[in-house]
């Protein structure tokens, strides 16, 4: 990792991927804690193609595809930095291998609690071709969606319709380290992806704990095995009959690394043993700053934080780099719509994302008000438009010396996590 005191961070993830230069002063230390996987090369068309050859669980998508009348494509949102156009080119190609012509494949945007997508934003995750060829539909989690039966843990799971409509369910996600279903991925794409707000409050907040004082204890960041939030969403997933599933690994870029097809448990397993190897990061100690970078999450930073805990010494400091273009996400079931109410999860106490942390800074070239009252608290976090102002206030606080870890794409890394906690031993 080495000692230096400027580095190069990325941001702005969809909206041209540049870069950020970050200078520290001379006098501190400052190391970089990157991902094992970090400039690992993208994978080629012939290796995207043989994932598809060779589904895992599942006959190959041709094959499914013969004698089905409707087919309906699931895609994860902005939120996520998944490169699904990657792998669209292969999906129709065995669609139509399979005798399934373009008038009977749309789109359906698995968007869960989140925003609604507008054409750009289709255009950005799909490519524009597929735009212009294919209907795509937002997911309404208030309307349009229909029963098809009850988990094991009392979710009442509804689903939307024009994907209940299909006979050939196929969705592509990203799989990347999450706190409450332990990876992204697999059965996700169904819940919350184009479930209702019954079925995802009850998820969230029966199950996971989320927006109450009692967080399911089952849950963890890379945790899959004794997941009760993630086993109540395959339970969902196999009663909505979703066929099969893409789950994309990804570098530093964005780019796909890892790319796994077929029944949308067995090949999410091996997707996130993957996972575990190209986004594991060696963790600091102790440091008295620590810089978390929320690309490429930008859109949603929150997860980001996640380091700080794991690396930051007590009575320390964080810095953000917060550099989305559109800002905060806005989320049904837990953002706040009024002064004091909110979604069925909002949370009405004030959230502080690192405890430990003294002060968090911000660096955010475009805010508003709304957004850095989601962060945290206005007393503990200070929000600068000028790095060199961040960095000269911080340094009239901790003086001359100081040990600085950065982690330079925060929400798709993390700390070496088990085999055991995803595939269970044989």
């Amino acid at each position: 990792m080495g000692e230096q005191n400027s580095v190069e961070v990325p941001q702005k993830a969809w909206y041209g991927d540049s870069t950020l230069e970050l200078t520290f002063p001379e006098s501190w230390i400052m190391t970089v804690h990157r991902m094992k996987g970090h400039g690992k090369p993208a994978l080629s068309d012939e290796e995207i193609r043989n994932a598809f050859l060779n589904p895992i669980g599942t006959p190959r998508i041709s094959e499914l595809a013969k004698g089905k009348k409707e087919v309906v494509i699931l895609f994860d949102d902005l939120t996520r930095p998944t490169p699904v156009h990657r792998v669209i080119p292969f999906v129709l190609d065995e669609l139509h291998a399979g005798g399934i012509s373009d008038e009977h494949i749309r789109f359906v945007a698995a968007i869960g609690t989140h925003v609604l997508l507008s054409r750009d934003d289709f255009e950005k995750k799909l490519g524009k071709d597929i735009v212009e060829r294919y209907p795509i539909y937002n997911h309404n989690i208030y309307e349009n969606c229909v029963d098809v039966g009850t988990t094991s843990r009392g979710t009442p799971v509804q689903i939307n319709k024009e994907v209940m409509s299909c006979d050939l369910k196929i969705g592509i996600g990203g799989c990347k380290p999450l706190s409450f279903a332990g990876f992204g991925g697999g059965g996700k794409i169904i819940l919350p992806g184009v479930s209702s707000i019954e079925t995802i409050s009850h998820n969230h907040r029966k199950i996971g704990g989320l927006g109450t004082s009692r967080v399911n204890p089952t849950l963890g960041l890379g945790k899959v095995v004794g997941n009760e939030v993630r086993s109540d969403i395959e339970e969902a997933a196999r009663l909505a009959h979703l066929d099969v599933k893409i789950d994309i690994v990804m570098n530093n870029k964005r780019e796909a690394v890892g790319v796994f097809v077929g029944d949308f448990v067995e090949e999410h397993r091996k997707a996130c043993l993957l996972g575990r190897e190209i986004y594991a990061t060696e963790m600091a100690k102790e440091a008295d700053v620590v810089v978390v970078n929320s690309y490429p999450q930008e859109y949603e930073p929150l997860p980001a934080f996640w380091p700080a805990g794991r690396s930051l010494k007590m009575g320390g400091y964080v810095i953000l780099i917060y550099q989305s273009v559109r800002g905060l996400v806005p989320y049904y079931l837990e953002g706040r719509f009024g002064t004091n109410y909110g979604g069925r999860c909002y949370e009405a106490h004030e959230y502080k994302p690192v405890p430990k942390a003294k002060k968090i800074f911000v660096f955010a070239e475009h805010t508003s008000k709304n957004e850095r009252d989601w962060i945290g608290p206005s007393e503990s976090i200070l929000w600068y438009k000028s790095w060199d102002e961040l960095i000269k206030e911080l340094k009239s606080i901790v003086g001359e010396k100081a040990r600085v870890a950065v982690y330079p794409y925060a929400p798709i890394q993390c700390p070496q996590i088990p085999a055991e906690w995803i595939e269970k031993a044989h």
